[in-house]
C-alpha cells in the first residue's frame, strides 16, 4: 500500500508539471509569430511537452494497474491464507450444493473420509439451506457432533456461497442434560383409603400399608427420584424428566400393580396419580400436580393425570369401577354450604344440560322444589322443544305443579346481580342449556355425577361433583334429606327423581351402590309411585320399531357392538339410547355404541357393564361421559364417524389389554 500511494503522488506531480509547462508554453506561441525562430521553438517544446503528457498517460497507468493487480492477488492470498487457518470449518459450494473449496478443520473435523472436493454437501451432513442463509442458521449434527451452520453469498449472482460450521455439541448436551434434568412433582393417592381400611383387620392394614410403601420404593427404584410420605394415603415423589418420560411411555404400570394388592381378599386397591410435568419451578409443578389430581378423583379415581404447562391433561388408566364412599359428610356439609347461598339470592334458576333427559330434568325439578320451599322464586330452565323428557315435563304440568319450566329466553330476562343459577347433571360450559344464561350468572354452582372432563365451568362458588353416584337425581335427594325441608316435597317431584335413579342406573342394574337404594327409599317415603314413574319410560310404536330397526343392523367388532341407524326419525335420540342399552344384552359383548346422523353431525350413544370404559372411547372422538354411559358428536358422515369410532375402540385396547 505504502508503494501504491508513493506512485500515486509521482504521477500527480508529473501530470501537474506537464500541465504548467503547457500552459505557460501556449502562452508563448500564442504570443509570437509562428514564421520567426523563437515560435518555432516554442511550438516544438509544446508539441514535445504534450506528447510526453501522453506517454506519461499510457506509461504510468500501465505501471499503476500492474501495482494494483498485485496487491489485490496478495489479498485475495492474505483471505486464502486466514479461511485456511480460519478456527472454524469454512467451507465454498456453488449453486449447486458442491464444494469447490474448504479449509483444513473442515477436512479434520467434518469430513474426514477423504478429498471433499466436488462432493455435494448435503450428502454429507442433511442441513436446510434455507435456514443455513438465514440470520438464524441451521443446527445440524453429524458424527455426534453438532454445528451451528451459517452461510452467506460471496457475489452478487449467488453462484458462490461460504457456509462454516461453529461446533455447539457442548452447548447442546448442557441444553439437553439441563432439560433431561428437570424436577417434576408426582402426587400419589390411594382411593378411598378410609372406606378400604374401616373394616380390616390391624394384621391386614398392616400388611397392606407394607404392599403400598414397597410399590412406592419399586415405583422409584432404579431412578434419582426420591419420595415422601406425608399421610397414611398420600405420597409426595420428586422425579426428573429422563426417568418421567418412560414412565408415561408404558403407562404408568403402577396402576395395574396397585390393583394386583386386595384388602381383606375383598376389595382391590387403587391409586389416584397426579403430576405436574414441564412447570417453571417445583412451587409451579407442585401446583399443578394438585390439580391433575383432582381431576382423577373427580373421575373416579384409578389413574393417572399430567399436566403439562397448559391447561390440557393427559389421563391413563380409569379401566375400573370407582369405589362408593359409604359415608355422607361430605353430602352433609355440601348440604349445609349451599343452603347458605340459596337463602342469600333473591331468584334462582336451575338448568341441567342440552337434550334434557329424566336425570336432567328430575335433578333440576327437585332443586327448584326445594328453592321454592325455602320461600324463593325459582324456575327449570329447558327447551321443551329438544327435550328427551317430554314425558315428565307434561306429566309435571298435568298435577297442578304449573310456571316449573320457563325457556332459555325467559331465563335470561330473570337474570341479575341476585339471582343464582345451578346448573346439574354436567359441568361442561359447552353443554349446559343455555349458554347466554350461563355467561349472565354471577353465582352458579353445580352438582354433578359425570366424571371430570378437561373443560368445566371455572366461576362456580361451589362445585359439588361425586363420580361415584349414580346419578344427579340421587345427590339432589341427598342434599334435600339435609336441607331440612324433605316433608315438604310433592310426590310428582319425588317420581321424577326416581324416574332419573332409574334411568341411570339401568332400574338399579348398573352403578347401583347402597347409597343409591338409600335415595330411592327417601324418595318413596315422599310417596313417589313407582307405576307413574315406569309409565314416564313409555315409547311410541314407531320409536319400538325403529330401535328394532337398528339393533338388527348390528355388528360385532371386537367384543364391541356398532350399530348404524341409516334413517332419521323425530324420537331417534331416545331409540339410539335404548338400543345401545339392549345391545348389551348380546353374549360376548363389552360394549355397544350406536351411531345417527342428524343436520351433519354424527352422534355417538356408548354403553358398557363396566368391564369396558366408553368414557375414554368417547373423549378420543371429543365426548365424554361415564365408565358405563357416554356419548360424542363429530361433524363428519357416517363412514368416517364409524372408521374413527374403530379406531377409538384400537387405541384403547391396546393401551389397556382389554
Amino acid at each position: 500500500m505504502k508503494g501504491l500511494k508513493t506512485f500515486d503522488l509521482i504521477i500527480k506531480v508529473t501530470t501537474g508539471v506537464i500541465a504548467l509547462v503547457s500552459l505557460i508554453s501556449s502562452f508563448f506561441v500564442f504570443d509570437a509569430p509562428l514564421t520567426t525562430g523563437r515560435g518555432k521553438v516554442l511550438l516544438a517544446i509544446s508539441v514535445i511537452f504534450t506528447l510526453l503528457f501522453i506517454i506519461e498517460c499510457i506509461v504510468f497507468k500501465g505501471r499503476m494497474q500492474k501495482e494494483v493487480s498485485k496487491l489485490a492477488g496478495q489479498i485475495g492470498k492474505t483471505e486464502r491464507e486466514s479461511l485456511l487457518h480460519f478456527p472454524a470449518p469454512v467451507i465454498i459450494i456453488d449453486e449447486r450444493a458442491t464444494v469447490i473449496w474448504y479449509n483444513r478443520r473442515f477436512g479434520s473435523q467434518v469430513y474426514t473420509d477423504g478429498e471433499a472436493y466436488g462432493i455435494n454437501i448435503l450428502d454429507v451432513v442433511e442441513m436446510d439451506l434455507g435456514k443455513v442463509f438465514s440470520p438464524e442458521g441451521d443446527l445440524v449434527c453429524l458424527k455426534n457432533r453438532f454445528y451451528q451452520t451459517r452461510g452467506i453469498h460471496t457475489d452478487a449472482t449467488g453462484q458462490l456461497s461460504m457456509i462454516y460450521f461453529n461446533d455447539t455439541t457442548d452447548f447442546v448436551e448442557l441444553e439437553y442434560e439441563h432439560k433431561e434434568s428437570h424436577k417434576n412433582v408426582i402426587i400419589v393417592s390411594v382411593d378411598n383409603y378410609e372406606e378400604l381400611m374401616i373394616n380390616a383387620r390391624e394384621s391386614d392394614k398392616a400388611h397392606v400399608l407394607v404392599q403400598i410403601e414397597k410399590l412406592i420404593e419399586n415405583f422409584t427404584e432404579g431412578t434419582t427420584a426420591f419420595y415422601k410420605k406425608v399421610s397414611s394415603d398420600k405420597f409426595y415423589v420428586i422425579m426428573e424428566d429422563r426417568h418421567l418420560k418412560p414412565i408415561i411411555e408404558r403407562r404408568f404400570p403402577i396402576l395395574e400393580q396397585a390393583r394386583q394388592i386386595t384388602v381383606d381378599d375383598k376389595q382391590n386397591l387403587t391409586l389416584s396419580i397426579g403430576v405436574g410435568a414441564h412447570a417453571e419451578n417445583l412451587a409451579e409443578s407442585e401446583h399443578y400436580a394438585r390439580q391433575a389430581l383432582d381431576m382423577c378423583l373427580g373421575r373416579g379415581g384409578d389413574q393417572a393425570a399430567v399436566r403439562r404447562d397448559s391447561s390440557n391433561f393427559e389421563f391413563f388408566g380409569g379401566v375400573s369401577k370407582g369405589i362408593e364412599k359409604s359415608t355422607k359428610v361430605k353430602s352433609r356439609m355440601i348440604a349445609k354450604s349451599m343452603l347458605d347461598f340459596m337463602q342469600q339470592a333473591e331468584k334462582i334458576l336451575v338448568m341441567g344440560h342440552r337434550f334434557s333427559d329424566l336425570d336432567a330434568v328430575g335433578a333440576a325439578v327437585g332443586m327448584c322444589s326445594a328453592a321454592r320451599k325455602m320461600g324463593r322464586e325459582s324456575y327449570v330452565v329447558v327447551n321443551r322443544e329438544q327435550s328427551l323428557a317430554k314425558l315428565l315435563i307434561n306429566y309435571l304440568d298435568e298435577n297442578d305443579i304449573n310456571n316449573y319450566f320457563i325457556s332459555p329466553a325467559d331465563g335470561i330476562e330473570k337474570m341479575n346481580e341476585n339471582t343464582m343459577l345451578i346448573v346439574v347433571d354436567t359441568h361442561n360450559p359447552d353443554l349446559v342449556e343455555s349458554k347466554e344464561v350461563l355467561a349472565r350468572a354471577q353465582n352458579v354452582i353445580v352438582i354433578d355425577h359425570h366424571r371430570m372432563m378437561n373443560k368445566s365451568i371455572d366461576n362456580a362458588v361451589m362445585f359439588y361433583q361425586e363420580p361415584t353416584a349414580s346419578s344427579a337425581c340421587e345427590m339432589v335427594a341427598e342434599l334435600i334429606e339435609y336441607f331440612g325441608i324433605s316433608s315438604k316435597i310433592p310426590s310428582p317431584v319425588a317420581e321424577a327423581m326416581l324416574a332419573g335413579i332409574m334411568l341411570d342406573t339401568k332400574d338399579f342394574v348398573m352403578k347401583t351402590g347402597v347409597r343409591t337404594f338409600e335415595a330411592a327409599a327417601f324418595l318413596k317415603k315422599l310417596g313417589a309411585d313407582t307405576i307413574n314413574v315406569k309409565r314416564l319410560f313409555a315409547n311410541s310404536i314407531e320409536t319400538y320399531q325403529y330401535k328394532s330397526h337398528i339393533i338388527n343392523n348390528a355388528q360385532i367388532y371386537r367384543k364391541c357392538a356398532i350399530a348404524c341407524a341409516d334413517v332419521v326419525f323425530d324420537n331417534i335420540r331416545v331409540a339410539s339410547s335404548q338400543a345401545a342399552d339392549d345391545l348389551l344384552g348380546i353374549v360376548g359383548v363389552n360394549a355397544s355404541f350406536v351411531l345417527y346422523e342428524q343436520n351433519g353431525i354424527v352422534n355417538i350413544s356408548g354403553r358398557s357393564l363396566g368391564a369396558f370404559n366408553v368414557q375414554i372411547v368417547m373423549e378420543a372422538l371429543g365426548g365424554g361421559g361415564h365408565l358405563t354411559m357416554a356419548a360424542t358428536q363429530i361433524k363428519t358422515d357416517l363412514n368416517t364417524a364409524g372408521r374413527m369410532l374403530k379406531e377409538a375402540i384400537d387405541e384403547y385396547i391396546r393401551n389397556n389389554k382389554v
